[in-house]
């Protein structure tokens, strides 16, 4: 089916990060959208107010009919649905083109340079960070984001240009449907083994990805990552990195709040950008993001300016209280390299203070494959606390709990282990100096209730 001919599109897990960006594409061409999800969200509820028509059942009927016309309906599934979902099968069973989430973007993204950000984690603080500077530059993008822009307030960003950014995600492989003009890759530490089986076929989806890149552009790499890339001939490819690379900082202060630096390039040099979201970790990120903009034709002014105004994304190193008796902050990071990056930059904003994470880990897969990695990066913190594992798309695997972490912790860790059910409870019979919020499963939702009840210990 060409996208000429579609009149409406169905998402089936509507009100996923990815799949939701792409829904605001369509509807900003005037279509039908609609489609299903397993639970209502603020997401969802903004997508409703935007003119989706999105369920939360299971059911054939509640299917609108201008969906279904399988001449003119774009069918779009995530892979976490299962099998046996009653939607899919009707939509399979009657001959409607179905398509990954990540084959539509992938041929939305044809008509427009790519700017593609890969790797383990980094991924979506990466993307919106070069979205906002290109965003805010001459050359402009439009953008598909894993996540919320604090800029914008949304994840997909519209305007008259030859670009576009996209987070690339290689869960299922699914960025290999991506043909891009420059991509950063941040990391290949190994993650989804349920899906790869191996480090090693993990770290060759991602050399695969690295022969799309299309002639004439560019890999930005990090210096140090362990791939050797296999990109066509006329593809530049750039090292990067905190202090090393084709691409990296020199002169880093962080002093009263703030996180300046000097970024050094081939392309010319950027003195004196200040990082508007100040994270140690963001050194590194911004300086991937720099490198594909200035790739990209902005000038040294406007990447300047826009680092300053860069306000993050939801969910990352977010901040949700910030006084001198109380800090929150909820952050995404779910694989042991992220926390690790999380953990190392909270201790540096806060050297003297007592530190206490709650994680929820993600998936028993991951936590089988890395328990103890995750225990090693929680240990560089003074407390522990630890829910439930959030199964997502998984049933339980016999002999897997949160507690192989807990075993593995540090000896010199305060530790616990709570279910998620009494997060609030938990929350309410202490009190806290740094409390950070960890994990990609839905504890994040207690969040907004946390900060209140922090603010409250003020009182």
């Amino acid at each position: 089916m060409q996208l000429k001919d579609i009149k409406s599109v169905y998402f089936i897990g509507a009100g996923g990060i990815g799949m939701s960006a792409i829904a605001r594409y369509f509807l900003h061409q005037g279509l039908v959208v609609a489609g299903y999800d397993k639970t209502p969200t603020p997401l969802t509820d903004s997508l409703a107010k935007e003119g989706m028509a999105i369920h939360f059942s299971d059911d054939v009927s509640l299917i609108p009919e201008a969906c279904k016309d399988a001449d003119s309906t774009l069918v779009v599934y995530t892979p976490a649905i299962p099998i046996s979902h009653s939607e899919l099968t009707f939509f399979r069973d009657n001959g409607f083109e179905l398509q990954k989430r990540a084959q539509v973007l992938g041929t939305l993204a044809e008509a427009y340079k790519a700017l593609c950000v890969a790797g383990t984690h980094g991924k979506t603080t990466t993307s919106a960070m070069l979205a906002h500077i290109m965003h805010e530059s001459t050359p402009r993008c439009n953008a598909f984001l894993g996540g919320i822009s604090k800029n914008y307030g949304t994840n997909y960003l519209l305007a008259d240009s030859d670009f576009v950014v996209l987070e690339a995600d290689e869960y299922d492989r699914s960025f290999h449907w991506l043909r891009p003009w420059v991509s950063v890759i941040t990391a290949v530490d190994a993650d989804h083994l349920d899906i790869y089986g191996t480090e090693e076929a993990y770290r060759e989806s991602f050399r695969h990805y690295t022969s799309l890149i299309r002639e004439g552009g560019a890999l930005v790499i990090h210096s140090g990552v362990n791939l050797t890339p296999a990109v066509a001939d006329g593809v530049t490819v750039y090292t990067y990195g905190e202090h090393e690379g084709d691409f990296h900082a020199e002169n880093i202060c962080i002093d009263n709040g703030e996180i300046t630096f000097d970024f050094i390039s081939p392309m010319g040099n950027i003195t004196g950008v200040n990082l508007g979201q100040p994270i140690p970790i963001n050194v590194d990120n911004g300086v991937a993001a720099m490198a594909v903009a200035q790739i990209s034709g902005c000038s040294a002014e406007e990447i300047r300016d826009a680092m300053a105004t860069f306000a993050g994304v939801d969910r990352r190193f977010d901040f949700k209280v910030r006084t001198p008796r109380h800090v929150l902050l909820s952050d995404y990071a779910h694989h042991p390299k992220e926390i690790y990056q999380s953990a190392r930059s909270i201790r540096e904003l806060y050297k003297d203070r007592k530190i206490t994470v709650i994680f929820q880990p993600h998936l028993y897969t991951r936590t089988r494959d890395f328990y103890q990695d995750f225990a090693a990066s929680l240990s560089l913190l003074d407390e522990v606390v630890l829910c439930d594992i959030y199964p997502a798309r998984e049933e339980p695997i016999p002999g897997v709990s949160e507690r192989l972490i807990y075993d593995h912790l540090g000896a010199g860790v305060k530790k616990q282990l709570i279910r998620r059910a009494d997060v609030i409870d938990f929350v309410k019979s202490r009190d806290f100096d740094v409390l950070l919020i960890l994990g990609a499963g839905d504890l994040d939702n207690e969040v907004p209730q946390i900060a209140q009840l922090l603010l409250e210990k003020e009182a």
